[in-house]
């Protein structure tokens, strides 16, 4: 195993703004929004009503498919409304918004510990499915479809992603140093569902108090190990860490399965815990509230459904005298930038981000023509020609971008448009474009049914 992969770059990381803060939890006092689409796959479908009442715990929106995943209230109190809510990205989607009386009353189905040592594995999956979990380090795939590949004595890596690599986050770094115990009963789970599995948990070497927790907690368990990664954006990409880990590439139209490696973030590793051994769904994920416009920088124990400006005041609020010129659901590098703080957080938000300048603005007033330098090209982690790609776009060649150059393989790292001397928005064309791409198969498809 090595240490990195080819590319990346080393943005300022920021983490000192919040390094230091201990996980807190926090408990909103509004009403809480609950978008019933909140993971890759079908929505949810809302299985309350309007004056319904709900328990924190209580199931409110059910698996429509496949690939879909349960939503769970977090706090108690009556249903509001189901309607048609302002979310994150800026689209109205189906909302259950739940009138919070401030109690926090749970169901009283979870909470026990039980002894799991004897669960079956397809248990292990119910337990995991009925619990709402997903990916909560990316895209958030449910993660009992991931936990059930086609041919589970394939898988020879078991990877728990605690790399963290997205500047100004530093709740997983706080969830590992805190919870490193839980971490590794989580992987002990999972590792029965993988026979031929080792388990290993990345972590960049910017977080050496993480690293040292999670190796004294790993410490006799045979199958798990802690690998030190060197501290280089984007280390913890999925494909990044394949690539370290197992030493092999593969295209966008495999998965991870396919070629042996199940990878969760340490977040979901400890939500799988916490659902298997205790019962308890998924309502609350930890998260950080960081910025130079923020007054205390702080990591949270959030429960979903909290809008962003609770979270916001909680951390201090703004400081005074300095203006918000930019709020960003995630870190600057994946995030994407909010247009109001009233919209809920969900299982995927793993962080707000309030900036004093907006990096965007000013890379726009220095723009130039392409220099030809091939910057980008040197620093992509999955060795794409982003100057060639950008070409594409701007002759209209979606054909070539798409089959020649590769351009449905970019993760949207934004590595490319942090180096570029020219300033050009390159992740933000390649983001339209692949939207584009992607909107048109759809349509094809439709067209042919």
């Amino acid at each position: 195993m090595r240490d990195t992969f080819r590319g990346g770059v080393h943005p300022n990381d920021r983490k000192d703004l919040s390094r230091k803060a201990a996980l807190r939890v926090f408990d909103a006092k509004g009403e809480m929004v609950f978008p019933l689409a909140q993971h890759i796959g079908k929505p949810a479908k809302a299985i309350v009503k309007k004056g319904d009442p709900v328990l924190v715990g209580t199931r409110i929106g059910e698996a429509d498919g496949f690939v879909s995943a349960n939503v769970i209230c977090s706090c108690s109190g009556t249903v509001k409304a189901v309607e048609k809510r302002r979310t994150i990205s800026g689209a109205m989607q189906e909302c259950v918004v739940v009138d919070n009386d401030g109690q926090y009353t749970e169901t009283g189905t979870f909470g026990t510990e039980q002894d799991v040592s004897a669960i079956a594995n397809a248990d292990i999956l119910k337990r995991v499915a009925d619990a709402g979990i997903i990916g909560l380090g990316g895209a958030g795939f449910p993660t009992h479809v991931k936990l059930a590949p086609k041919d589970p004595l394939a898988i020879k890596y078991l990877i728990a992603n605690g790399a963290e690599c997205e500047p100004y986050l530093t709740c997983n770094d706080q969830l590992m140093r805190g919870y490193a115990k839980e971490i590794v009963d989580g992987m002990e789970i999972v590792l029965r569902l993988f026979p031929n599995a080792q388990g290993v948990i990345a972590i960049e070497n910017n977080k050496p108090e993480a690293i040292a927790a999670m190796q004294k907690a790993a410490a006799g368990h045979k199958r798990i190990r802690v690998l030190g990664l060197r501290t280089k954006y984007p280390q913890g990409g999925e494909r990044s860490l394949i690539k370290v880990i197992a030493g092999v590439d593969y295209p966008i139209t495999k998965l991870p399965a396919d070629v042996g490696c199940i990878v969760d973030n340490v977040g979901t590793i400890f939500a799988i815990q916490r659902a298997v051994v205790y019962g308890e769904p998924l309502f609350r994920h930890v998260m950080t509230v960081t910025g130079e416009a923020i007054k205390e920088p702080s990591n949270f124990i959030a429960r979903d459904g909290t809008s962003f400006q609770e979270l916001i005041e909680a951390a201090g609020g703004i400081k005074e005298g300095v203006e918000a010129k930019k709020i960003i659901s995630g870190g600057p590098m994946m995030g994407i930038a909010v247009g109001s703080t009233e919209v809920p957080i969900t299982k995927t938000t793993n962080a707000i981000t309030v900036l004093k300048e907006d990096p965007v603005e000013t890379a726009d007033k220095k723009m130039t023509a392409c220099l030809h330098c091939g910057r980008c090209t040197t620093v992509c982690p999955n060795g794409l020609m982003p100057q060639m790609m950008a070409d594409a776009v701007a002759t209209g060649d979606l054909e070539r971008y798409e089959n020649k150059l590769f351009g449905l393989d970019c993760i949207s790292c934004g590595s490319c448009t942090y180096i570029c001397p020219a300033k050009r928005p390159l992740t933000q064309t390649f983001k339209q474009t692949k939207a584009e791409i992607m909107a048109r198969k759809r349509a094809a498809q439709g067209g042919k049914k």
